[in-house]
């Protein structure tokens, strides 16, 4: 097989993550990137990509202006707020009763420059035991990508323990030795073991299943115990009916900003998810797997929130069945 040319950060991309992802799927993620990022349009799923359609950004922003809306909704984009929830999961080990993770997604870093300074005020006042991000760190789909890096150093100086993440369709697999050398890590079709007391819990991540399709969840999940509670992340919710019949118990997923810009009571007007529209902000259900999509905490497009807060979410864990 012929190998397209590589750019030397390609190259050095390839080299630091092939033993671990596999050369094939390095080489799609990057050569997929390349074909697809900077598009507005491209065949097959998902023609339409409004995020690098820029002269609509400006007709939003027009729009919002000529409304007397835009600098509220500027200002909402920064109230971030925190939602606190119960997660009962059958099976789960007793030991795992109370464990609470922090649910981040959607964050755009370089948005804007007040949103990390924003951003950290709240989540360095949270408890914890785990801290899960479920992708699009960058603002636009191409492009540099240092701003981003920027941005979440400064976020994961407040974070506290492990954090772990998965990439999104906003985010390029040259972003991954960069996190992960200032302490994120990165599932991409990987899974990890939490344990507690003797007791586990296994965190599976899958790459992009919204843009790219680079999901894998024989090679993410296919050593995970089939009797084991398992969670999920993955950007979009898009991915659910897989995930439901691949047995997890928990999927955590962000991606439609819940709408972002939604009419009163908070219903979205473009959602940008191929799943039922129930899917696009909170709890939902598919067979016996529960799912939480994050409404996020950055802003996409344009830096306005309208009827739809930005949020950071606290999921505690707690056994569904009598100890």
């Amino acid at each position: 097989m012929r190998s397209p040319d590589l750019s030397d950060e390609e190259k050095q991309t390839l080299a630091a993550l092939e033993p671990r992802l596999g050369h094939l799927h390095v080489r799609q993620r990057l050569g997929l990137e390349r074909d697809y990022e900077a598009h507005v349009f491209r065949a097959g799923t998902h023609i339409f990509h409004l995020e690098n359609w820029y002269s609509i950004h400006a007709w939003i922003r027009g729009a919002l202006r000529f409304s007397g809306l835009h600098g509220r909704g500027r200002r909402n984009a920064l109230d971030i707020q925190v939602r606190e929830h119960d997660v009962e999961l059958p099976g789960l080990p007793a030991s795992f009763d109370g464990y609470t993770v922090l649910h981040l997604s959607d964050l755009h870093v370089d948005m804007r420059p007040d949103f990390v300074p924003a951003l950290i005020d709240i989540v360095r006042t949270l408890r914890y035991d785990l801290c899960v991000l479920t992708g699009d760190y960058r603002a636009r789909t191409f492009g540099p990508f240092q701003p981003a890096l920027d941005g979440l150093r400064q976020l994961r100086e407040q974070l506290n323990g492990d954090v772990f993440a998965v990439l999104g369709n906003h985010d390029t697999l040259r972003m991954v030795p960069g996190m992960e050398a200032m302490g994120y890590r990165l599932l991409l079709n990987e899974w990890v073991r939490l344990t507690r007391d003797g007791e586990s819990v296994y965190l599976v991540g899958i790459d992009d299943a919204h843009y790219y399709r680079v999901e894998n969840y024989h090679r993410a999940a296919h050593d995970v115990p089939a009797e084991a509670v398992s969670i999920l992340l993955s950007h979009t919710p898009e991915a659910y009916r897989h995930a439901a019949h691949a047995g997890f118990n928990l999927m955590l997923c962000g991606h439609t900003h819940g709408g972002q810009i939604c009419l009163p009571g908070g219903i979205p007007v473009i959602t940008d998810a191929d799943c039922p529209r129930r899917f696009a902000r909170g709890f939902w259900k598919f067979h016996e797997m529960i799912g939480y999509t994050s409404a996020g905490a950055g802003s996409c497009i344009v830096d306005v929130r309208l009827n739809c807060p930005p949020e950071v979410t606290l999921l505690r864990l707690r056994c569904a069945e009598p100890r």
